[in-house]
């Protein structure tokens, strides 16, 4: 018998070049426990449709659990010759059983045997994700619940804006990343749909029970179209253009913290387990976790041009182009599971310098705008309420001094400058998802019950 799954058709051996130019074991191996597990339910069903004995699947099923011991202890010998995980398995398979092992594959092809073990993969890879950025969101709670209270500046342009409170800036990046598993449940749904079955491309003339298979192995549905299913790749797409989100929240997460940890800035307290020194300049104190996770992104959003680019041409059905899929989608997967794992603790542990930041809160006119709404609220048109406040606003920038120490005579009504001060600018809010006092209460009290 040929070493090769598909060796009868040919007269010779492959070359050696060949042979270390298409082998994916090198990167497939880790699909190994998704393999048994879709081969195991596909053997309970053959038996179950009478192309296996019960007997014979016992021991295939019994046989494939041994395997993955072996594989998992380490004793399994990888060659490119077996080209991939699914032939490691399978020869693994008829080496304990002979005959009996050779009738697995009855039914199915590698086409959909892969993108099944790729699709089982993929979802348990959004569970971990999940579950990672569900203790990030955590995180940013606890930290807005620990600087309950302070007030910082908002920012747009980089430019000081409005007050906010420190605990509505956590609550973006909580939000944010429930957006983020909101899209991974969407990818899962979608993907959780059962390819088995499809065969090469065209289906089999055996009869199959794919029913039985989408049970055994989770899945929502069974795939209708076995042209489509045998080589879609939507699920890796969709997947990694989440990925590519996350990281790219990550990364401007990341940008925000490096900046306020500057001494221009110096807003954060970075905790030292998570910086690196200088190997030249003793005092430096690098934030290069936060620098790498800013860095990575750009490995992640590669990842899913690589994946674009991959299937962009490609006719139906299946094409060994899609062999690639995999260096892409477990790269961004690792890439984004290892900065979430990271930021979590980094999260909990910085520490907002509060005295910095409150002794800069009077810079940069944050409560202009307030103090604009207040000559609105007294019936000035908003533009040109606009204006006289950008007038006083000059005029300030001229004399060296806050809002609040200009005369009462050079405002229109000297009573909105009790609208003036970051304090009284904050109680000024009432809007629904403001930065109102109340409002971000409230909102901490709900994210503190969804993320129990």
């Amino acid at each position: 018998m040929s070493q090769k799954t598909w060796g009868g058709r040919f007269s010779g051996g492959t070359d050696s070049r060949v042979e270390a130019f298409t082998e994916s074991i090198s990167f497939d191996r880790r699909l190994y426990r998704h393999d048994i597990i879709g081969s195991q339910a596909h053997a309970k069903m053959l038996a179950e449709v009478g192309l296996l004995t019960a007997g014979e699947a016992e021991q295939i099923v019994t046989a494939l659990d041994e395997i993955g011991t072996q594989i998992e202890a380490g004793e399994m010998e990888f060659t490119i010759s077996l080209e991939d995980i699914h032939t490691h398995i399978e020869k693994a398979l008829i080496a304990k059983l002979g005959d009996t092992g050779r009738k697995l594959h009855t039914g199915r092809s590698r086409n959909d045997q892969v993108v099944t073990d790729l699709k089982l993969w993929t979802r348990d890879a959004i569970d971990e994700l999940d579950s990672l950025l569900l203790d990030l969101q955590r995180a940013f709670v606890e930290s807005a619940e620990r600087e309950s209270g302070v007030v910082i500046p908002g920012y747009t342009h980089l430019q000081r804006a409005q007050p906010v409170l420190a605990a509505h800036y956590f609550l973006a990046y909580t939000e944010k990343f429930q957006r983020d598993r909101d899209r991974l449940r969407d990818c899962r749904a979608r993907l959780n749909v059962l390819p088995l079955g499809a065969a090469a491309l065209a289906g089999t003339s055996l009869p199959i029970d794919r029913e039985s298979v989408r049970a055994k192995l989770g899945f929502d549905s069974v795939a209708r179209n076995s042209l489509d299913v045998s080589s879609d790749r939507d699920f890796a797409l969709e997947f990694v253009f989440t990925l590519s989100l996350i990281a790219t929240h990550l990364s401007g997460w990341a940008e925000e913290w490096v900046i306020w940890s500057t001494t221009e800035f110096n807003f954060l307290d970075l905790p030292d387990a998570f910086c690196t020194g200088s190997s030249i300049m003793p005092h430096k104190k690098n934030p290069d976790v936060l620098e790498l996770t800013r860095g990575k992104s750009g490995r992640v959003i590669g990842a899913l041009q690589q994946l674009f680019v991959l299937v962009k041409g490609l006719p139906l059905a299946y094409n060994r182009d899609l062999q690639e899929d995999k260096t892409a989608i477990f790269d961004a997967f690792d890439t984004v599971a290892g900065c979430v794992a990271v930021a979590v603790p980094l999260v909990r542990q910085t520490k907002l310098r509060r005295e910095v930041i409150a002794s800069r809160l009077d810079a940069g006119f944050l409560d202009a705008t307030t103090l604009m709404e207040s000559l609105i609220s007294r019936g000035v048109p908003m533009r040109s309420a606009h204006e006289v406040v950008g007038n006083l606003v000059r005029e300030c920038e001229q004399r060296k001094c806050r809002l609040a120490d200009l005369p009462d005579a050079m405002f229109p009504a000297p009573e909105v400058k009790a609208s003036l001060g970051v304090a009284n600018a904050l109680r000024a809010f009432k809007s629904y998802g403001s930065t109102a006092p109340a409002e971000v209460e409230r909102q901490l009290r709900e994210w503190k019950l969804r993320l129990a």
